[in-house]
């Protein structure tokens, strides 16, 4: 059974092609889900870090609405980018793996290591060689503009100099990410 989502929570949420195939085409398609996240979840669901690639995409969020709008939120702009791209592209049928997958994060030190994971995510991948120069991930809009919620996820790095710097170190026990438990147990998320 999919994990319902809740108001006040943070969580991960995923999904890839069917088959594992290609749901970004170029630069525009990436372009495009972006937009459509601005206009199907705006003050329903704020996305406080993200990573787009060919075949795959990772959302952190936070939930600002009751669970059932948030859901549905979510599945208008999958719905919305799927009927968009299989018109472009001149195809048909489902462009995602069944339903979106979700997973509550329920400490800091979690959401601490998914935002790295996340951001460095086409560098493991091996789709570049520095993250930081990868241009759909969230990682260099934290050095360009604040709001409350960046400003939490950087005072989670107590700055943005501890931010960047984590962002340097390997990930430990992140290699397969999607649903894994991690096996520490630190705060709590307000």
């Amino acid at each position: 059974m999919l994990e319902k989502l809740e108001k006040d929570h943070y969580y991960h949420i995923y999904n890839r092609g069917i088959n594992s195939s290609n749901i970004f085409m170029s630069d525009d398609n990436m372009d495009y889900f972006l937009k459509l996240i601005d206009k199907h979840l705006k003050e329903k669901i704020e996305v406080i870090a993200y990573c787009l690639m060919n075949n795959h995409f990772h959302l952190i969020t936070k939930v600002n609405t009751e669970g059932p709008i948030a859901t549905q939120s979510l599945s208008n702009l999958f719905n919305a980018y799927a009927k968009a791209f299989n018109k472009q592209q001149n195809r048909t049928g489902s462009l995602f793996e069944k339903h979106f997958k979700r997973k509550k994060i329920l400490n800091e030190e979690y959401l601490k290591n998914l935002i790295l994971y996340v951001h460095k995510n086409p560098q493991n991948h091996k789709v570049i060689n520095d993250f930081r120069n990868y241009k759909f991930t969230s990682f260099n809009s934290y050095l360009t503009s604040s709001s409350p919620e960046k400003n939490y996820v950087v005072s989670l790095f107590e700055n943005i100099e501890n931010f960047k710097f984590a962002h340097e170190k390997d990930l430990q026990g992140f290699e397969n990410l999607a649903g894994q438990e991690t096996h520490t147990t630190n705060t709590s998320i307000p």
